[in-house]
């Protein structure tokens, strides 16, 4: 018995939905913290169950069709890499939330620093996200490499974010406890990267049935 199409476009429906609810989620966590916006913060962590509600139900659906249609080809690599994928929006969707948490702490301090890298790595992982969702639905091999390659500017900015910071926690003790909850959202975005970065490496074993994992970026 084999996949019918409308059964995958249904797949396809579902995980676009959660990477709509996955990718406002970061935007939102980290303009929470930008504007101080602790009802927005809120609002990010208590829509983090509608997320992790599409993560059962996708997976629920790739496993009703790996269990009665026995895919086999490219229908069984577009199924596992949707459970794949709803692994790493799931957890994107967690880090959003961490973002949340600390925002509301940070609020109810006097601002340490204006948000300069932060807000940049959160457009880049945004995208990201975006790129990667494109790329699996469009079948889009070129795409999924460009985000891989973007990992690299956020992991930058994260370093940049660190080092700027470890500097005025030097210079001013007081400051510890503020640099330390930003140094978290630096590292939460930048996982949030990494997770982008998974998705697309799994696009690519989906469209060339190759694994890239631990390849030197000349080798995908």
């Amino acid at each position: 018995m084999t996949v019918r199409s409308e059964e995958l476009e249904h797949l396809k429906e579902m995980l676009l939905k959660m990477a709509s609810l996955v990718e406002a989620s970061i935007k939102n966590s980290v303009q929470s913290l930008v504007e101080r916006d602790s009802d927005l913060a809120r609002s990010v962590i208590n829509g983090d169950p509608k997320i992790n509600a599409f993560d059962v139900q996708i997976d629920e659906e790739c496993i009703r069709l790996l269990a009665l249609k026995q895919p086999m080809g490219k229908d069984l690599r577009f199924i596992t890499t949707a459970m794949k994928i709803t692994t790493d929006l799931e957890r994107i969707g967690d880090n959003a939330v961490n973002i949340s948490e600390r925002a509301l702490e940070l609020n109810e301090e006097p601002i340490l620093k204006p948000y300069i890298d932060i807000p940049r790595m959160s457009r880049i992982s945004q995208g990201m996200v975006r790129n990667t969702i494109n790329a699996f639905i469009n079948e889009d091999k070129n795409l999924a490499r460009e985000v891989i390659i973007r990992d690299d500017e956020v992991d930058d900015l994260n370093e940049a974010v660190w080092k700027e910071l470890m500097h005025i926690m030097t210079h001013d003790p007081s400051t510890i406890s503020r640099a330390v909850k930003i140094t978290y959202v630096s590292k939460y975005i930048e996982r949030i990267a990494d997770h982008a970065t998974n998705i697309a490496e799994t696009v690519i074993y989906m469209i060339e049935g190759r694994i890239i994992r631990h390849m030197m970026p000349d080798q995908i």
